[in-house]
């Protein structure tokens, strides 16, 4: 676990080891984040079945499970938000995600609402987020979360806590073997993401409307939720120049690519 911000009642906690440290998993590396404001929590991304036991422990350390105010999902993905009906069940946390996938949640929670016995609604615990991005309350402060369509995911958020100023990128700037850590040396670091990137990503255009909305809110930190993170003002600016030169998704497309096998009859 990494401490990135600490100040007064304010703490930032990145989990980065859950998956391979304590489980012995060949499942994808992922990051976790906490936001804790004085005794109340915001978790970030929590992951699947892979990472609920090891993040409970650790986040016990830190926070109260009574105390979770808000699961905050970037997108859809199995490591992203497939243990949210155990959080459900074990919190009363509300969960914001994009509209656009809160219609979708049903199919992860039904041993939720099973157990629950109609005890409770359970969309009243949803927080569908408008595409154009909202402010939620978090204790005495707020979390922002910011456009971030297309990239990964058709609606994709992004995370900010104006108070440590560090932006949660979720996929954007991801990174797969390369440092793990705060990276250091750019360069060699590209390697790990330009993949990944070119796969992932909905094309240039989303890439340079994001990079230009980052650029104006000018974050201590850019944290994805794979890999490294970039803290400095150089590799923070080295990234979005990269991000927004990059030709990836749609860009890339041919027409090969979209053809019929050959030597069927």
């Amino acid at each position: 676990m990494d401490i990135l911000f600490e100040q007064g009642d304010h703490m930032v906690a990145r989990f980065c080891d859950l998956v391979n440290e304590h489980n012995g998993s060949d499942g994808v590396q992922a990051n976790q984040f906490v936001i804790r404001r004085g005794a109340k929590g915001a978790l970030i991304d929590p992951g699947g079945d892979l990472t609920y036991t090891p993040l409970t422990i650790e986040l016990s350390r830190y926070l109260n499970l009574s105390d979770l105010v808000y699961i905050l999902a970037s997108h859809q993905d199995p490591d992203i938000i497939a243990s949210l009906p155990r959080w459900m069940l074990h919190s009363r946390c509300k969960v914001a995600v994009s509209k656009l996938w809160s219609r979708f949640l049903p199919h992860l929670v039904s041993g939720f609402v099973a157990s629950r016995a109609g005890s409770e609604k359970w969309q009243d615990r949803i927080v569908p987020l408008n595409d154009k991005g909202e402010v939620l309350p978090f204790a005495d402060s707020e979390i922002w979360a910011l456009p971030a369509h297309f990239l990964h995911s058709c609606g994709n958020f992004s995370f900010y806590d104006p108070v440590s100023r560090i932006l949660f990128s979720g996929d954007i700037g991801a990174s797969l073997g390369g440092e793990e850590g705060e990276v250091t040396d750019f360069d060699a670091h590209i390697a790990s993401m330009e993949g990944f990137h070119q796969r992932y990503m909905g094309g240039n255009w989303a890439c340079r409307l994001w990079a230009k909305m980052v650029r104006e809110l000018n974050p201590s930190m850019i944290v994805p939720q794979h890999g490294g993170y970039f803290a400095t003002d150089e590799t923070k600016r080295r990234f979005l120049d990269w991000l927004e030169r990059l030709e990836c998704g749609p860009d890339l497309l041919r027409h090969q690519d979209f053809r019929l096998p050959l030597g069927k009859s």
